[in-house]
């Protein structure tokens, strides 16, 4: 039983997204930018894609500039945005728990002079309001904290933080990375009250290498490619029409299954839960469990490589922490100040729309073994 339980790293691309990919490919293969007939056609899938992403996110068209993928959105961001407000001052507000496509972009401004401060989540792996508002500066010039943590499933509340900011007066630009959360958690660009929004198609079952970030109306972030004048000359480059076109098609279907696609996935977690309690009692949860898509538990005493490489031979996937970390230990565990031994016995298992409790059950029922194998062999 071959089992995917890594959606976290990267999805299944549905079979809609795919039939209007080729279809695109095939069919509507003119430059965006050209004026002729097949270019005005391919333009034409260009602006229902971004309506589609738009819809999802309850924002205008206007508002999304596509981009090669999260990584991109959230070095725009962070960046673009310190570039074009660092007049307020030269101090920027994150956290421990963010993903490198942040963390990385931080630590260049930092080595460029400006002062970072990276807050460490609590015991649920939130990062609290009390902790963003004591750390809130006047020369706070950008603010960037995840909405969905990809480790642990634990949600932010990046809606008191901009309530934060706005209650002070103050003109931070707030981002936040809503990879994770986007299409699985109900939220939209209203209800978060962020200045900027990193999105991705990958996540949610469309295709790799194409994501957007949403610009809210008076922010301005410098480029960081130069080029053309696609994306409202903000993002050059010709768009990559049919992953775009997959994007939209995913977010459309996504936003229509939302709490249908939640309510399955979170019974499926609820049911690995209950197993893992039963089967293997020394096992620990580890989050606040936010998010149903995600699922991060430990067996301590074990170590995470063992435990995914039995796994990986029983045909089951699974990851120890995000996938760009690349077996590298847990930056988001350790800033959870959580034991060693739990860090050391970690395991991510992200679920999707097309996960199944025979799967949940089949999980647990081999995890199991494999605790009791390499207990054994030691």
């Amino acid at each position: 039983m071959n089992i995917y339980f890594d959606n976290a790293a990267s999805t299944m691309v549905r079979e809609e997204a795919a039939a209007v990919m080729i279809r695109v490919m095939c069919e509507k293969y003119g430059n965006p930018s050209s004026s002729h007939n097949m270019g005005r056609g391919a333009s034409s899938e260009l602006t229902s894609a971004r309506q589609h992403v738009a819809d999802a996110l309850g924002a205008k068209p206007g508002n999304i500039y596509f981009t090669s993928g999260g990584t991109e959105a959230d070095n725009w961001a962070v960046l673009g945005a310190a570039e074009s407000h660092k007049r307020k001052g030269k101090h920027i507000l994150t956290s421990a728990i963010e993903h490198d496509a942040v963390i990385e972009p931080v630590k260049k401004l930092v080595s460029l002079g400006w002062e970072a401060t990276f807050l460490k989540p609590d015991g649920a792996g939130r990062i609290t309001p009390e902790s963003f508002s004591a750390a809130l500066r006047e020369d706070t010039a950008v603010a960037s904290v995840m909405l969905v943590n990809n480790e642990t499933g634990a949600v932010n509340p990046i809606n008191e933080f901009a309530r934060e900011i706005k209650r002070r007066g103050l003109g931070t630009v707030l981002h936040t990375d809503a990879v994770q959360g986007f299409c699985k958690i109900p939220f939209s660009v209203k209800s978060l009250g962020a200045d900027l929004v990193t999105v991705s198609a990958h996540k949610l079952h469309g295709p790799k290498g194409v994501g957007a970030l949403y610009i809210r109306d008076g922010i301005k972030l410098s480029p960081l490619l130069l080029g053309g004048g696609q994306e409202n000359k903000e993002r050059p480059g010709t768009e990559a029409l049919p992953a775009v076109v997959g994007f939209g098609e995913a977010a459309r279907m996504g936003r229509i299954e939302l709490d249908e696609t939640a309510a399955a996935v979170r019974k499926i977690r609820n049911l690995a839960i209950t197993r893992l309690a039963e089967l293997i009692p020394d096992a620990v949860v580890i989050g606040g469990g936010d998010s149903p898509f995600i699922l991060s538990l430990s067996l301590p005493g074990h170590k995470s490589e063992v435990l995914m490489t039995y796994l990986d031979g029983e045909g089951i996937c699974v990851s120890k922490s995000a996938a760009c970390k690349k077996g590298a230990r847990s930056r988001v565990l350790e800033a959870m100040s959580l034991k060693n031994e739990v860090i050391d016995g970690a395991l991510r298992v992200s679920f999707s729309r097309y996960s199944t409790p025979e799967e949940a059950e089949h999980f647990i029922q081999t995890l199991k073994r494999a605790s009791q194998t390499i207990m054994k062999s030691l």
